[in-house]
Protein backbone atom coordinates (compact mmCIF):
# COMPACT_ATOMS: atom_id res chain seq x y z
CA UNK A 1 0.00 0.00 0.00
CA UNK A 2 1.16 3.41 -0.81
CA UNK A 3 -0.06 7.06 -0.34
CA UNK A 4 0.40 9.57 -3.01
CA UNK A 5 -0.30 13.45 -2.94
CA UNK A 6 -2.08 14.49 -6.36
CA UNK A 7 -3.70 17.04 -8.72
CA UNK A 8 -4.32 20.89 -7.17
CA UNK A 9 -1.87 20.65 -4.20
CA UNK A 10 1.16 19.20 -6.33
CA UNK A 11 0.43 21.62 -9.02
CA UNK A 12 0.07 24.42 -7.20
CA UNK A 13 2.93 23.82 -5.19
CA UNK A 14 5.36 23.50 -8.37
CA UNK A 15 3.69 26.74 -9.45
CA UNK A 16 4.31 28.23 -5.74
CA UNK A 17 1.44 29.38 -4.81
CA UNK A 18 -0.50 28.18 -1.23
CA UNK A 19 -1.35 25.16 -0.90
CA UNK A 20 -5.28 24.89 0.43
CA UNK A 21 -6.79 21.22 0.20
CA UNK A 22 -4.29 17.87 -0.17
CA UNK A 23 -5.94 15.02 -2.01
CA UNK A 24 -4.48 11.54 -1.52
CA UNK A 25 -4.65 8.58 -3.93
CA UNK A 26 -4.16 4.95 -2.11
CA UNK A 27 -2.51 2.31 -4.41
CA UNK A 28 -2.70 -1.25 -3.43
CA UNK A 29 -5.39 -1.36 -1.15
CA UNK A 30 -8.56 -2.44 -1.02
CA UNK A 31 -11.69 -0.73 0.84
CA UNK A 32 -11.07 -3.56 4.18
CA UNK A 33 -7.36 -2.75 4.26
CA UNK A 34 -8.62 1.14 4.30
CA UNK A 35 -11.24 0.39 7.31
CA UNK A 36 -8.73 -1.88 8.97
CA UNK A 37 -6.76 0.81 9.60
CA UNK A 38 -9.43 3.15 11.05
CA UNK A 39 -10.23 4.98 7.99
CA UNK A 40 -13.64 6.69 7.86
CA UNK A 41 -15.96 5.64 4.46
CA UNK A 42 -17.49 8.47 3.03
CA UNK A 43 -17.28 8.12 -0.95
CA UNK A 44 -20.90 7.40 -2.57
CA UNK A 45 -19.91 6.98 -6.34
CA UNK A 46 -16.10 5.37 -5.42
CA UNK A 47 -13.83 4.73 -2.79
CA UNK A 48 -13.24 7.59 -0.22
CA UNK A 49 -12.08 7.41 3.12
CA UNK A 50 -11.66 10.32 6.09
CA UNK A 51 -7.65 10.16 7.79
CA UNK A 52 -8.38 8.74 11.25
CA UNK A 53 -6.67 11.87 13.15
CA UNK A 54 -6.38 14.44 10.15
CA UNK A 55 -10.01 14.05 8.16
CA UNK A 56 -8.32 14.53 4.85
CA UNK A 57 -9.67 12.72 2.11
CA UNK A 58 -7.98 9.77 0.78
CA UNK A 59 -9.82 7.71 -2.32
CA UNK A 60 -8.64 4.86 -3.38
CA UNK A 61 -6.76 4.89 -6.96
CA UNK A 62 -9.57 3.94 -9.65
CA UNK A 63 -10.13 3.28 -13.69
CA UNK A 64 -13.55 4.79 -14.85
CA UNK A 65 -15.48 3.62 -17.87
CA UNK A 66 -18.06 5.66 -19.35
CA UNK A 67 -21.65 3.96 -19.08
CA UNK A 68 -24.46 6.97 -20.27
CA UNK A 69 -24.41 10.72 -20.76
CA UNK A 70 -23.40 13.45 -18.39
CA UNK A 71 -20.82 13.70 -15.29
CA UNK A 72 -22.16 10.58 -13.44
CA UNK A 73 -22.53 7.87 -16.02
CA UNK A 74 -19.18 6.24 -15.42
CA UNK A 75 -18.96 2.59 -13.62
CA UNK A 76 -16.11 2.80 -11.30
CA UNK A 77 -13.36 0.19 -10.98
CA UNK A 78 -11.21 0.69 -7.78
CA UNK A 79 -8.78 -2.46 -6.78
CA UNK A 80 -5.26 -3.21 -5.26
CA UNK A 81 -4.37 -3.87 -8.94
CA UNK A 82 -5.17 -0.64 -10.10
CA UNK A 83 -1.33 1.32 -10.78
CA UNK A 84 -0.81 4.91 -10.05
CA UNK A 85 -0.55 5.87 -13.77
CA UNK A 86 -3.77 4.50 -14.13
CA UNK A 87 -5.31 6.33 -11.86
CA UNK A 88 -3.40 9.56 -13.32
CA UNK A 89 -4.88 8.89 -16.68
CA UNK A 90 -8.49 9.53 -16.05
CA UNK A 91 -7.69 12.76 -14.63
CA UNK A 92 -8.57 16.16 -16.81
CA UNK A 93 -5.20 17.67 -17.45
CA UNK A 94 -1.59 16.98 -17.04
CA UNK A 95 -0.85 19.69 -15.08
CA UNK A 96 -3.49 18.19 -12.27
CA UNK A 97 -2.04 14.73 -13.72
CA UNK A 98 1.42 14.97 -11.05
CA UNK A 99 1.74 12.53 -8.08
CA UNK A 100 4.18 12.86 -5.59
CA UNK A 101 5.16 10.64 -2.85
CA UNK A 102 6.48 10.91 0.57
CA UNK A 103 9.85 11.26 0.10
CA UNK A 104 8.99 14.15 -1.75
CA UNK A 105 9.41 12.90 -5.57
CA UNK A 106 7.18 13.46 -8.67
CA UNK A 107 5.56 10.85 -10.22
CA UNK A 108 4.61 12.56 -14.04
CA UNK A 109 3.92 10.04 -16.31
CA UNK A 110 2.12 12.65 -18.54
CA UNK A 111 3.96 15.47 -18.88
CA UNK A 112 2.15 17.40 -16.12
CA UNK A 113 5.58 19.82 -15.46
CA UNK A 114 5.97 20.16 -19.15
CA UNK A 115 3.23 21.81 -19.29
CA UNK A 116 3.33 23.84 -16.47
CA UNK A 117 6.72 25.39 -17.58
CA UNK A 118 4.73 26.11 -21.31
CA UNK A 119 1.49 27.52 -18.89
CA UNK A 120 -0.86 24.89 -20.88
CA UNK A 121 -3.82 23.62 -20.43
CA UNK A 122 -3.80 19.97 -22.11
CA UNK A 123 -6.19 17.06 -21.89
CA UNK A 124 -4.36 14.04 -20.28
CA UNK A 125 -6.26 11.46 -22.41
CA UNK A 126 -9.17 11.02 -25.08
CA UNK A 127 -11.33 10.19 -21.72
CA UNK A 128 -11.91 13.90 -20.92
CA UNK A 129 -14.39 13.82 -23.70
CA UNK A 130 -16.40 11.85 -21.25
CA UNK A 131 -16.75 14.36 -18.52
CA UNK A 132 -18.80 17.60 -19.84
CA UNK A 133 -18.27 19.43 -16.44
CA UNK A 134 -14.74 19.48 -17.37
CA UNK A 135 -15.21 21.96 -20.42
CA UNK A 136 -16.22 24.25 -17.24
CA UNK A 137 -13.19 23.80 -15.28
CA UNK A 138 -10.88 24.37 -17.63
CA UNK A 139 -12.39 27.62 -18.85
CA UNK A 140 -13.06 28.18 -14.65
CA UNK A 141 -8.75 27.56 -14.94
CA UNK A 142 -8.34 29.97 -17.30
CA UNK A 143 -9.93 32.50 -14.83
CA UNK A 144 -7.57 31.46 -12.24
CA UNK A 145 -3.80 31.24 -14.22
CA UNK A 146 -4.61 34.29 -16.53
CA UNK A 147 -1.05 33.27 -18.34
CA UNK A 148 -2.69 29.96 -19.13
CA UNK A 149 -3.64 29.03 -22.65
CA UNK A 150 -6.11 26.12 -23.53
CA UNK A 151 -3.38 23.89 -26.11
CA UNK A 152 -5.17 23.90 -29.64
CA UNK A 153 -5.65 19.86 -29.41
CA UNK A 154 -7.84 20.68 -26.24
CA UNK A 155 -10.22 23.08 -27.55
CA UNK A 156 -10.86 21.19 -30.21
CA UNK A 157 -11.66 17.89 -28.17
CA UNK A 158 -14.07 20.40 -26.05
CA UNK A 159 -15.57 21.97 -29.36
CA UNK A 160 -16.17 17.58 -30.31
CA UNK A 161 -17.73 17.30 -26.99
CA UNK A 162 -20.12 20.53 -27.43
CA UNK A 163 -21.13 19.44 -30.97
CA UNK A 164 -22.00 16.07 -30.10
CA UNK A 165 -24.70 17.15 -27.64
CA UNK A 166 -22.47 16.06 -24.55
CA UNK A 167 -22.66 19.13 -22.73
CA UNK A 168 -26.38 19.08 -23.09
CA UNK A 169 -25.85 16.53 -20.16
CA UNK A 170 -24.70 18.83 -17.55
CA UNK A 171 -27.47 19.39 -14.58
CA UNK A 172 -28.43 23.52 -13.79
CA UNK A 173 -26.72 23.10 -10.41
CA UNK A 174 -22.98 22.07 -11.74
CA UNK A 175 -23.39 24.55 -13.93
CA UNK A 176 -24.10 27.40 -11.49
CA UNK A 177 -21.57 25.84 -8.80
CA UNK A 178 -18.19 25.89 -11.60
CA UNK A 179 -19.53 29.28 -13.20
CA UNK A 180 -19.92 31.01 -9.96
CA UNK A 181 -16.49 29.40 -8.75
CA UNK A 182 -15.04 31.02 -12.34
CA UNK A 183 -16.63 34.75 -11.23
CA UNK A 184 -14.51 34.43 -8.15
CA UNK A 185 -11.63 34.32 -10.02
CA UNK A 186 -8.90 36.91 -10.53
CA UNK A 187 -10.06 37.51 -14.90
CA UNK A 188 -13.78 35.56 -15.10
CA UNK A 189 -13.56 36.75 -18.82
CA UNK A 190 -10.87 34.35 -19.73
CA UNK A 191 -13.92 31.69 -18.62
CA UNK A 192 -16.20 33.19 -20.80
CA UNK A 193 -14.12 33.51 -23.49
CA UNK A 194 -13.06 29.90 -23.85
CA UNK A 195 -16.20 28.25 -23.36
CA UNK A 196 -17.29 31.03 -26.51
CA UNK A 197 -14.23 29.58 -28.25
CA UNK A 198 -15.54 26.30 -28.11
CA UNK A 199 -19.07 26.84 -28.54
CA UNK A 200 -20.50 26.04 -25.06
CA UNK A 201 -21.39 29.79 -24.20
CA UNK A 202 -23.59 29.59 -26.79
CA UNK A 203 -24.89 26.20 -25.78
CA UNK A 204 -25.18 27.38 -21.94
CA UNK A 205 -25.63 30.79 -22.07
CA UNK A 206 -27.14 31.62 -25.36
CA UNK A 207 -28.22 35.12 -23.79
CA UNK A 208 -24.42 35.90 -23.11
CA UNK A 209 -23.21 34.30 -26.17
CA UNK A 210 -25.21 36.87 -28.47
CA UNK A 211 -23.95 40.18 -27.05
CA UNK A 212 -20.93 39.86 -29.16
CA UNK A 213 -21.30 41.65 -32.49
CA UNK A 214 -23.78 43.79 -30.96
CA UNK A 215 -23.06 47.40 -31.26
CA UNK A 216 -23.28 50.56 -28.54
CA UNK A 217 -23.05 53.56 -29.36
CA UNK A 218 -19.74 54.75 -29.49
CA UNK A 219 -19.80 58.05 -27.44
CA UNK A 220 -20.55 56.16 -24.56
CA UNK A 221 -19.00 53.49 -25.37
CA UNK A 222 -15.61 53.87 -26.96
CA UNK A 223 -15.34 49.39 -26.55
CA UNK A 224 -18.55 49.08 -29.18
CA UNK A 225 -19.33 45.70 -28.59
CA UNK A 226 -21.48 44.44 -26.09
CA UNK A 227 -19.93 41.34 -25.46
CA UNK A 228 -16.98 42.95 -25.17
CA UNK A 229 -18.34 46.12 -22.17
CA UNK A 230 -19.79 42.70 -20.90
CA UNK A 231 -16.09 40.98 -20.74
CA UNK A 232 -13.98 44.76 -18.92
CA UNK A 233 -17.30 45.19 -16.72
CA UNK A 234 -16.71 41.78 -14.74
CA UNK A 235 -13.27 41.74 -14.81
CA UNK A 236 -13.47 45.49 -13.24
CA UNK A 237 -15.83 43.79 -10.02
CA UNK A 238 -13.52 41.23 -9.60
CA UNK A 239 -10.34 43.66 -9.83
CA UNK A 240 -12.44 45.23 -7.09
CA UNK A 241 -12.63 42.06 -5.07
CA UNK A 242 -16.27 42.52 -5.08
CA UNK A 243 -19.05 39.40 -3.92
CA UNK A 244 -20.47 37.19 -6.12
CA UNK A 245 -23.86 38.78 -6.36
CA UNK A 246 -21.89 41.88 -7.52
CA UNK A 247 -19.97 39.85 -10.02
CA UNK A 248 -23.05 38.22 -11.34
CA UNK A 249 -24.83 41.22 -11.67
CA UNK A 250 -21.92 42.99 -13.69
CA UNK A 251 -21.98 39.87 -16.03
CA UNK A 252 -26.12 40.24 -16.40
CA UNK A 253 -26.45 43.51 -16.51
CA UNK A 254 -26.95 44.34 -20.55
CA UNK A 255 -28.79 41.12 -21.49
CA UNK A 256 -31.73 43.07 -22.81
CA UNK A 257 -29.34 44.24 -25.40
CA UNK A 258 -29.27 40.98 -27.55
CA UNK A 259 -32.89 41.65 -28.06
CA UNK A 260 -32.27 44.75 -29.63
CA UNK A 261 -33.53 44.32 -33.54
CA UNK A 262 -30.12 45.36 -35.70
CA UNK A 263 -32.51 48.05 -37.49
CA UNK A 264 -32.07 50.03 -34.29
CA UNK A 265 -28.58 49.32 -33.35
CA UNK A 266 -26.26 50.71 -32.18
CA UNK A 267 -29.60 52.28 -29.46
CA UNK A 268 -30.84 50.13 -27.22
CA UNK A 269 -34.02 52.16 -25.80
CA UNK A 270 -35.76 49.83 -23.01
CA UNK A 271 -33.41 47.36 -22.64
CA UNK A 272 -32.87 47.36 -19.33
CA UNK A 273 -36.97 46.09 -18.80
CA UNK A 274 -35.84 43.24 -21.54
CA UNK A 275 -32.69 42.87 -19.84
CA UNK A 276 -34.93 41.92 -16.32
CA UNK A 277 -36.75 39.07 -17.76
CA UNK A 278 -34.01 37.59 -19.61
CA UNK A 279 -32.38 37.79 -16.10
CA UNK A 280 -35.04 36.00 -14.29
CA UNK A 281 -35.03 33.58 -17.11
CA UNK A 282 -31.37 33.09 -17.55
CA UNK A 283 -31.50 32.43 -13.08
CA UNK A 284 -34.58 29.97 -13.06
CA UNK A 285 -32.95 27.98 -15.84
CA UNK A 286 -29.18 27.26 -13.59
CA UNK A 287 -31.07 27.42 -10.37
CA UNK A 288 -29.04 31.07 -9.20
CA UNK A 289 -29.61 31.55 -5.32
CA UNK A 290 -31.85 34.18 -4.90
CA UNK A 291 -29.36 36.31 -3.27
CA UNK A 292 -27.92 36.47 -7.10
CA UNK A 293 -30.79 36.41 -8.95
CA UNK A 294 -32.59 39.63 -7.43
CA UNK A 295 -29.80 42.19 -7.65
CA UNK A 296 -28.99 41.31 -11.00
CA UNK A 297 -32.29 41.79 -11.92
CA UNK A 298 -32.17 44.91 -10.03
CA UNK A 299 -29.10 45.98 -11.82
CA UNK A 300 -30.05 45.00 -15.60
CA UNK A 301 -33.70 46.86 -14.71
CA UNK A 302 -32.34 50.12 -13.47
CA UNK A 303 -28.41 50.75 -13.97
CA UNK A 304 -29.64 53.31 -16.47
CA UNK A 305 -31.49 55.06 -13.96
CA UNK A 306 -28.52 55.10 -12.00
CA UNK A 307 -26.28 56.74 -14.42
CA UNK A 308 -29.08 59.23 -14.96
CA UNK A 309 -29.78 59.95 -11.35
CA UNK A 310 -28.24 63.67 -11.39
CA UNK A 311 -31.38 64.52 -13.70
CA UNK A 312 -33.76 62.98 -11.87
CA UNK A 313 -37.01 64.23 -10.32
CA UNK A 314 -36.94 64.03 -6.54
CA UNK A 315 -39.83 61.92 -7.01
CA UNK A 316 -38.47 59.53 -9.38
CA UNK A 317 -35.17 59.41 -7.23
CA UNK A 318 -37.69 57.73 -4.24
CA UNK A 319 -39.22 55.53 -6.57
CA UNK A 320 -35.69 54.20 -7.68
CA UNK A 321 -35.04 53.71 -4.16
CA UNK A 322 -38.10 52.12 -3.08
CA UNK A 323 -37.85 49.54 -6.14
CA UNK A 324 -34.31 48.39 -5.45
CA UNK A 325 -35.85 47.89 -1.57
CA UNK A 326 -32.86 50.60 -0.43
CA UNK A 327 -35.14 51.36 2.61
CA UNK A 328 -34.95 47.51 4.15
CA UNK A 329 -31.99 46.42 2.36
CA UNK A 330 -29.34 49.01 2.35
CA UNK A 331 -26.57 46.61 2.19
CA UNK A 332 -27.99 45.26 -1.09
CA UNK A 333 -28.19 48.77 -1.87
CA UNK A 334 -24.85 49.22 -1.81
CA UNK A 335 -24.09 46.13 -3.70
CA UNK A 336 -26.36 47.43 -6.37
CA UNK A 337 -24.68 50.79 -7.13
CA UNK A 338 -21.09 48.85 -6.68
CA UNK A 339 -22.34 46.87 -9.84
CA UNK A 340 -23.71 49.98 -11.46
CA UNK A 341 -20.07 51.74 -10.69
CA UNK A 342 -18.62 48.61 -12.78
CA UNK A 343 -20.98 49.18 -15.92
CA UNK A 344 -19.51 53.01 -16.02
CA UNK A 345 -15.75 51.74 -15.30
CA UNK A 346 -15.95 48.78 -17.98
CA UNK A 347 -15.60 51.05 -20.94
CA UNK A 348 -12.02 51.99 -22.39
CA UNK A 349 -10.94 55.45 -20.59
CA UNK A 350 -13.80 55.47 -17.85
CA UNK A 351 -12.31 53.89 -15.47
CA UNK A 352 -10.53 57.40 -13.45
CA UNK A 353 -13.60 58.90 -14.84
CA UNK A 354 -15.49 60.58 -12.18
CA UNK A 355 -18.94 59.26 -11.08
CA UNK A 356 -21.02 60.85 -8.76
CA UNK A 357 -24.13 59.37 -9.17
CA UNK A 358 -23.88 56.45 -6.70
CA UNK A 359 -22.72 58.68 -3.67
CA UNK A 360 -25.86 60.82 -4.51
CA UNK A 361 -28.10 58.21 -4.23
CA UNK A 362 -26.83 57.42 -1.03
CA UNK A 363 -27.27 60.80 0.18
CA UNK A 364 -30.47 61.12 -1.38
CA UNK A 365 -31.18 57.79 1.01
CA UNK A 366 -30.53 59.39 3.89
CA UNK A 367 -32.13 62.53 3.40
CA UNK A 368 -35.06 59.87 2.77
CA UNK A 369 -34.37 57.90 5.42
CA UNK A 370 -34.41 61.22 8.22
CA UNK A 371 -38.14 61.59 8.24
CA UNK A 372 -40.43 60.09 10.76
CA UNK A 373 -42.00 57.54 8.85
CA UNK A 374 -43.78 55.82 11.81
CA UNK A 375 -45.46 59.59 12.77
CA UNK A 376 -46.16 60.22 9.09
CA UNK A 377 -48.76 56.83 9.12
CA UNK A 378 -49.88 58.08 12.40
CA UNK A 379 -50.91 61.16 10.98
CA UNK A 380 -52.11 59.84 7.57
CA UNK A 381 -55.36 58.97 6.09
CA UNK A 382 -55.38 54.85 6.81
CA UNK A 383 -55.77 53.79 3.01
CA UNK A 384 -53.55 56.57 2.16
CA UNK A 385 -50.21 55.74 4.83
CA UNK A 386 -47.97 54.40 1.81
CA UNK A 387 -48.59 57.19 -0.23
CA UNK A 388 -48.24 59.80 2.55
CA UNK A 389 -44.93 58.15 3.01
CA UNK A 390 -43.85 58.56 -0.69
CA UNK A 391 -44.86 62.09 -0.74
CA UNK A 392 -42.76 62.93 2.79
CA UNK A 393 -40.01 60.93 1.08
CA UNK A 394 -39.94 63.17 -1.46
CA UNK A 395 -39.97 65.96 0.27
CA UNK A 396 -36.98 65.35 2.44
CA UNK A 397 -35.03 64.32 -1.05
CA UNK A 398 -35.92 67.65 -3.05
CA UNK A 399 -35.15 69.99 0.42
CA UNK A 400 -31.64 67.99 0.61
CA UNK A 401 -31.38 68.56 -3.21
CA UNK A 402 -32.27 72.74 -2.94
CA UNK A 403 -29.83 72.81 -0.59
CA UNK A 404 -26.56 71.30 -2.58
CA UNK A 405 -23.62 74.24 -3.07
CA UNK A 406 -24.71 75.21 -6.53
CA UNK A 407 -21.38 73.40 -8.31
CA UNK A 408 -22.63 70.32 -6.72
CA UNK A 409 -25.31 68.10 -8.51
Amino acid sequence: MKIYTVGGAVRDQLLGLPVADRDYVVVGAAPDDMVALGYQPVGKDFPVFLHPRTHEEYALARTERKSGHGYKGFKVYAAPDVTLEEDLRRRDLTINAIAQDADGALIDPYGGQRDLAARVFRHVSEAFAEDPVRILRVARFAARFTDFSVAPETSALMRRMVDSGEIDALVPERVWQEVARGLMEAQPSRMLQVLRECGALARLFPEIDCLFGVPQPPQHHPEIDTGVHTLLVIDWAARQGFSLPVRFAALTHDLGKGVTPPELWPKHHGHEAKGAERVRALSERIRVPADCRDLAVAVARDHGNVHRALELRAGTVVELLERVDAFRRPERFEDFLLACECDFRGRPGYEPRPFPEPDFLRQALQAAQAIDAAKVARNADPARIREAIFQARTAAVAAWRDHLPKDRP
